[in-house]
């Protein structure tokens, strides 16, 4: 090897060890570099992820505040249903709502602890929350003691109150103050992101001016990288697209639900106004009947004596069609125990022919057809004959009256759900077929509501097939409607079949034992109405008793103790600064030995004597021979004796 040859080799072994140390050198600072990288884009990963996970919190929080808004709503919402109703379902709904939504407070307040802006909204949340609670607590309360009127009073009291605009106040505030939080962080999210990618694009530029692979690697890295970061932040942007139009369709929910709820309340104002026109029409009709009797047979005592029984009769009959509608809008306005008892629906179809006939009037053709295989259904036979009535009165109406209307009792076996929500059984079919002008779809999904007709104002009150409906349902049973326009309409009710031990005819109960005249008594008579007082007071003396007028109960201690000996207390229920049952639990342990009764006209048909401490009712209103009889039963039972003076 020559010099020169010794020379080219050494240059060419500095090139090539410098080659190696470049490659080297840059080996290291692509190492370098893609170290960075990686730590560069792993940090952007973390930032990003810790975005989303706070995003996600902040819709927790959104959507659990809007959850919580919704169930107040619909727990509101049963609770009017409830106390128009009184269906304790509807009751039970609304309790159960309540109690979600107590939870859903709970939540909210776990969720927002690291929060403190959020913890004292979640706070005052509560309280308000819980003063809601009470108020609507005493409208739930009145509904369940039968107190509907003052129920629906205080429903109407508590819809605008103060608490319930705290609430929907609190909500927004909570909502707002979660937006502001998840406007802040994402903008936190999207700075964090572009100093990421800025470093990134620094350290792939370097890398290109240390090795063109670098370069190239680096490229395709940040490349893929981009996309990917690209692709998150289009889904994001999707997801953020997606929750607000979930929040849009909410909102625009939330605003038909309101609507829907303001045209209901129309529609129930004009609902009360018919029924207030029923009830008018209705209660002239019954009036003008004892009206013009009464003034006949005053008539009549100067011209014929003898036609003035007649008279007195006819006026006799007027005023219990006015107690019996009254009884209807009472058995509307509670729910009732049912007398239930085996009846054949056949025999009792039956022996209703002549009560439709002389209802329905000759134009109207009534046909029965008994298919009923001898079943029994348990029911009240009272209140089962009026829906009858009530079936047959809708179909003479529908018909004009004239026309035919066909009774079909049979029995069947339904499946599960077969019709509404009954379970599968046996069950007794009662139809009732009218050749009327029938029904449109819009009128058979209302047909059931309360307050509910098609009849012109001030001539239907709209209680017929709503108490239907109720007696059905509280029967355990359910209720089928066919009906066309044109084509007539069919009304079935469906009721679960009785199996008794000894199949037997059913038969009315046996009347109550007469239990005769009484000696005269000290009678105690409290009641605040003067004109019923007076009337109650001459019956009992008209019966040969000693009646002691009261007018204010508070004063009936006083009295009491002032006439030394009384033998029996008749009292009014419902009374101004005292109800009847509080006055005797205050008299009755200075006084066991006296008895009671109780007079009402809100108590319900009989069988209430559990409500009123075992004590007998007598419901308004009532004849002198009702009295007698309800008298005689108070001293009847069973009591202390009175202490003697010597024990004293």
């Amino acid at each position: 090897m020559t010099g020169k040859e010794g020379e080219i080799a050494a240059a060419g072994e500095r090139k090539t060890a410098w080659r190696t140390i470049m490659l080297i050198v840059m080996a290291v600072l692509g190492a370098v570099v893609l170290v960075g990288l990686t730590f560069t884009l792993g940090e952007a990963n973390r930032q990003r992820d810790r975005a989303l996970r706070l995003q996600s919190h902040s819709y927790e929080v959104m959507i659990l505040a809007r959850t919580f808004s919704s169930t107040i709503a619909r727990s509101e919402a049963s609770l009017g249903r409830y106390v128009i109703s009184t269906d304790k379902q509807l009751g039970r709904l609304y309790s159960d709502d309540w109690k979600i939504a107590g939870q859903q407070i709970e939540r909210l307040d776990q969720v927002t602890r690291d929060n403190a802006g959020q913890n004292r909204l979640i706070t005052r949340l509560r309280s308000a929350y819980n003063t809601r609670g009470e108020e609507l607590s005493d409208t739930a309360l009145s509904t369940n003691y039968g107190k509907n009127d003052m129920a629906l009073k205080r429903y109407y009291k508590v819809r605008g109150s103060v608490s319930l605009r705290q609430i929907n106040d609190l909500l927004d505030e909570i909502i707002a103050h979660e937006r502001a939080l998840l406007d802040a962080r994402t903008s936190n999210a999207m700075k964090s992101a572009d100093r990421s990618n800025r470093s990134a694009a620094v350290l792939a530029v370097f890398g290109m001016l240390i090795v063109i692979g670098a370069i190239v690697l680096g490229w395709l890295t940040v490349k893929a990288l981009g996309e990917r970061a690209s692709a998150r932040a289009e889904a994001e942007q999707q997801r953020e697209r997606a929750m607000e139009l979930e929040f849009a369709v909410e909102h625009a929910t939330s605003e038909l639900k309101k609507q829907e709820g303001k045209l209901r309340q129309v529609q129930k104002m004009e609902a009360v106004g018919q029924l207030t026109g029923g009830i008018a029409h209705d209660f002239n009709n019954m009036l003008a009947v004892v009206v013009g009797g009464l003034e006949l047979a005053k008539r009549s005592l100067e011209k014929d004596s003898d036609a003035t029984p007649r008279h007195i009769d006819n006026a006799m009959e007027g005023a219990n069609r006015a107690a019996a509608l009254t009884r209807q809008l009472l058995a509307f306005s509670r729910e009732e125990t049912l007398r239930v008892e085996p009846i054949a629906a056949g025999e009792l179809i039956a022996g209703m022919s002549d009560l439709l006939d002389r209802t329905l009037g000759d134009a109207i053709t009534v046909e029965a057809r008994d298919k009923g295989k001898n079943w029994l259904t348990c029911a009240d036979r009272h209140q089962l004959e009026n829906v009858v009535l009530n079936l047959a009165v809708n179909a003479r109406d529908a018909m004009d009256g004239r026309g035919q209307m066909t009774i079909v009792t049979a029995g069947t076996h339904l499946a599960e759900h077969a019709v509404g929500r009954c379970p599968a059984g046996q069950y007794v079919t009662i139809a009732v077929t009218d050749t009327g002008h029938g029904m449109t779809p819009e009128v058979m999904e209302r047909v059931f509501e309360p307050f509910f007709t098609t009849k012109p104002i001030g001539q239907g009150t709209g209680l017929g097939l709503s108490q239907i409906f109720a007696f059905v349902r509280q029967a355990n049973g359910e209720i089928g409607l066919q009906s066309k326009p044109g084509k007539g309409t069919t009304v079935t009710l469906y009721l679960p079949r009785h199996i008794a031990d000894a199949p037997a005819k059913s038969a009315r109960p046996a009347p109550l034992p007469d239990i005769g005249p009484t000696a005269s008594l000290d009678i105690l008579v409290v009641e605040d109405d003067p004109r019923v007082l007076t009337a109650t007071i001459g019956a009992l003396e008209d019966l040969g008793h000693r009646p002691i007028p009261c007018s204010d109960p508070r004063a009936a201690p006083a009295m009491l103790a002032k006439a030394g000996s009384v033998d029996l207390i008749v009292s009014d229920v419902l009374m101004p600064g005292q109800t009847g049952p509080e006055l005797i639990a205050e008299l009755t342990a200075d006084y066991p030995h006296i008895a009671v009764l109780f007079v009402t006209g809100y108590a319900g048909e009989a069988g209430g004597e559990a409500e009123f401490g075992g004590h007998h009712v007598l419901r308004k209103p009532f004849t002198i021979a009702g009295l007698e009889r309800a008298v005689g039963a108070a001293m009847a039972a069973e009591r202390p004796a009175p202490q003697s003076i010597a024990a004293e």
